[in-house]
């Protein structure tokens, strides 16, 4: 159970490129307007708009901010963004899948494909390796939250399917569709989770090498630097070892 979070090696590494905060900003934004659009403009009565919110108020954005991406969606001239996923493959033999929100898919194809193919890698068709993940609810609360016994029984008694402790705090995996409503339960027994999404969990991991791995983080760092781009996964494992290499 101990050693580093898997789940943040996969998602993306945190350390690995440090993003400025307006462009966090910006994406936190898209995804609140876009979250309110789709459904009520009320975090209490929208559980997609009550994530970002959430998650916007863990990156420390401006109240003013929020409020601003939740009025946004009842402009009548607001843009409009929709929802597209690619998926391609990285170096080493990994599989990446990148999840946008855009209001111009041809730029932002064009630009996926071009960090891809920059960086050692190949954009593929949509379906091409989603088939090598499952779609989960991912929840992590940080190791001050409490003990991993504690935890995992309220993980248990709201529902979740899966729970992983380590030295950088717990990792709960859902069904897709119980994410809303585990995230709900479990705020009540340990207060407001650090992360809550719907993320792609891969089947199988790939060890990268030093060589690979930098090539790697300059695909995910060309992929994150992209306004359009909202997440990037892959089933990829860079070991704490290779990490230091590459930051040293």
């Amino acid at each position: 159970m101990a050693g580093h979070s898997k789940f943040k090696n996969i998602m993306h590494r945190k350390g690995a490129q440090d993003k400025k905060r307006s462009a966090m900003f910006s994406k936190l934004s898209r995804e609140i307007t876009v979250a309110a659009k789709m459904g009520m403009p009320d975090p209490d009565m929208n559980p997609r708009l009550r994530l970002a919110v959430n998650a916007a108020k863990a990156q420390s954005m401006p109240k003013d901010n929020i409020q601003r991406a939740i009025d946004k969606a009842s402009a009548q001239d607001g843009e409009s963004y929709e929802e597209v996923r690619y998926e391609g493959y990285g170096p080493g033999g990994s599989a990446i899948i990148v999840e946008a929100l855009t209001d111009n898919r041809n730029r932002t194809a064009t630009a996926v494909r071009t960090a891809f193919s920059k960086n050692g890698g190949n954009l593929g068709t949509e379906g091409s390796v989603a088939h090598g993940f499952d779609r989960l609810g991912f929840i992590f609360y940080p190791a001050e939250a409490g003990g991993e016994e504690k935890v995992l029984e309220a993980a248990m008694e709201a529902g979740a399917e899966d729970i992983a402790s380590s030295d950088d705090g717990h990792e709960i995996w859902t069904a897709a569709e119980d994410l809303h409503q585990v995230a709900a339960d479990l705020e009540k027994a340990l207060g407001e989770a650090e992360t809550v999404k719907l993320a792609w969990k891969p089947n199988l991991t790939v060890d990268m090498d030093e060589k690979t791995a930098s090539t790697l983080l300059k695909l995910i760092d060309a992929l994150d630097d992209d306004d359009d781009v909202q997440t990037v996964w892959g089933n990829y494992d860079i070991s704490d070892e290779v990490m230091d290499k590459l930051e040293g």
